[in-house]
């Protein structure tokens, strides 16, 4: 039982999940506005202003460092950590976006000029983030970490 309640009372955790929650729902309401539709799909969709992979763990070392100290070893880990998830979503993630447009494309361009059917589904383009969307995500980490903690 004393593992559940370390679980259940863990801020870090906690600070973490709540970030990315927070930047989800502001995915849903920034469509709501930028798009002029309600689109649920989004809570739950990669890409996407803010970034809930940025959130999720800037929330998590920034948590980590007001618990155990900025000079930590596990705030080290943290930052480390957090660079490369933010590093992939706006570098290796946005590209794969970017081809996916271009495949999509190029299949939509197949079927008009050939006539020719293929059994491909459209690839998902809104994977990766721009480095704006990574930075208010982030952005987002910093301030719930510092509300909840």
């Amino acid at each position: 039982m004393n593992f559940f309640n370390n679980i259940i009372y863990n801020q870090v955790l906690w600070v973490s999940f709540t970030a990315w929650f927070v930047a989800q729902a502001l995915k849903v309401v920034h469509t709501l506005i930028v798009d002029k539709h309600f689109n649920i799909w989004r809570f739950i969709g990669s890409g996407g202003m803010p970034s809930s992979h940025s959130s999720f763990v800037v929330g998590l070392m920034t948590a980590v460092g007001l618990v155990h100290g900025w000079d930590s070893s596990i705030f080290a880990i943290a930052f480390v950590f957090a660079l490369v998830v933010m590093y992939d979503a706006a570098g290796v993630r946005r590209a794969v976006g970017k081809q996916a447009v271009i495949i999509n494309q190029i299949i939509e361009d197949w079927h008009t000029k050939k006539n020719k059917p293929l059994n491909e589904k459209r690839l998902k383009e809104l994977i990766g983030h721009t480095p704006v969307e990574v930075i208010a995500g982030a952005t987002l980490g910093i301030i719930i970490a510092n509300l909840m903690i």
